[in-house]
């Protein structure tokens, strides 16, 4: 009789403890459409979209670093749309502007419509220039907020799912990153010593890593040892002169990175609002991983993928090339560099790099990334061909 009632007992505690663990979920997300994308220089995401109504397709950028969606203005002008006037302004890294607005509209991604959207208009003429495509728009966080993200940047592919529960793969790692409209994300960076600090996560920025001059100053953590190089880098509101250098090491939850070139800008109107961001990781550190992107429960889900032991870009030739009307034209050559000790000038039309005798923009920068050899450029200087020999040094 008591082995009966110790049963009893032992069953009705077991019946207790299981009933408490009854809870209400989510239901489970799903699949709604994927989206074949295109990788430009430094991992940045290119896709294609319709806005409803119009038959024209559309390329915009991915970027976790825009707070809303935009389009360019010369699209809009193309497209036939009137912006409405607002007060209302956006800031980056090169300026600050008052924005016009087209309001309500659907933008078609694969096979879903999306709605209620509501564009401000932007002029993207020197992104066209920088990655040798028309930009149409950029896609942000009023479009990342509705959906579950997974870019899978070794297919190629995006796939769109519906807000709720979802079941991770396994061998990756879950960060819960603040969002407010953008992602901020904490991060250790190492060089004469280590820092923590919180960073933008930005995958719409073609680069390792930014981070502010007051960051540097600040902190201490450089090298003083460490050698800059200056370069032109483009942003919202035009360019911006920066100096790049390496650092040891940079780690992002469990993941190492050595030897990681970064960006230092002064950051003159104030889009870390430093201290409370060091700077911002991009899209080569970024595109290492494919990922699943939670707006809605802050769950960013990284994974290493095939291009994670990829080395990183060390190259530094002083020359910024720029796609223009239909020709890649020397923009900025960095002063005191070996670029500009040949004689290339600001303006010249490349007419070939090295055996690269076209006017593919993405084959002309790759053939000057080769790191501590010569190259030769040859260029239109008016009506005139010359020939300029110079070394590609390297940062690290």
């Amino acid at each position: 009789m008591r082995k009966i009632l110790l049963l009893y007992f032992f069953a009705l505690n077991v019946w207790h403890s299981v009933a408490g663990q009854e809870e209400f979920i989510e239901p489970p997300s799903k699949f709604l459409t994927r989206i074949h994308f295109v990788q430009l220089t430094g991992g940045v995401i290119l896709m294609h979209g319709q806005l409803v109504g119009y038959p024209d397709t559309l390329n915009f950028l991915l970027d976790t670093g825009s707070g809303g969606i935009s389009l360019d203005s010369s699209t809009a002008s193309y497209l036939q749309l009137k912006p409405v006037p607002s007060d209302r302004t956006i800031r980056g890294i090169a300026g600050i502007r008052t924005v016009s607005f087209v309001n309500n509209q659907k933008l078609k991604l694969g096979s879903i419509v999306v709605d209620s959207l509501d564009f401000h208009i932007n002029n993207y003429d020197i992104l066209a220039a920088v990655y040798g495509e028309r930009i149409d728009g950029i896609v942000g966080y009023s479009l990342l907020k509705r959906f579950i993200f997974k870019i899978d940047y070794d297919s190629s592919n995006i796939e769109i799912y519906s807000q709720g529960t979802m079941k991770y793969p396994k061998g990756g790692f879950l960060f819960r990153p603040l969002i407010a409209t953008l992602p901020i994300q904490t991060l250790r960076i190492r060089d004469s010593r280590a820092i923590q600090s919180r960073f933008l996560y930005d995958i719409g920025a073609g680069l390792c890593m930014m981070l502010s001059k007051d960051f540097i100053e600040d902190s201490a953590f450089l090298n003083k040892k460490r050698k800059f190089f200056y370069k032109q880098a483009e942003g919202l509101g035009g360019k911006i002169d920066m100096q790049m250098t390496v650092v040891k090491e940079v780690k992002l939850g469990p993941y190492r990175f050595r030897n990681v070139p970064v960006y230092i800008f002064k950051d003159e109107y104030n889009v870390t609002s430093y201290p409370f961001l060091g700077g911002l990781i991009g899209s080569d550190i970024l595109r290492r991983f494919n990922c699943i992107l939670d707006y809605d429960k802050r769950n960013f889900y990284l994974m290493p993928n095939s291009h994670y032991l990829e080395a990183f870009d060390y190259s530094y030739s002083g020359v910024e090339l720029y796609f223009i009307n239909g020709e890649v034209i020397v923009g900025d050559v960095a002063e005191g560099s070996a670029a500009e000790a040949s004689g290339l000038r600001e303006g010249d039309v490349v007419v070939a790099v090295n055996k690269v005798f076209n006017q593919n923009l993405t084959q002309l920068k790759a053939a000057l990334q080769s790191t501590n050899e010569k190259v030769k450029m040859i260029v239109r200087r008016k009506s005139e061909l010359k020939v300029f020999e110079f070394k590609v040094r390297s940062i690290l």
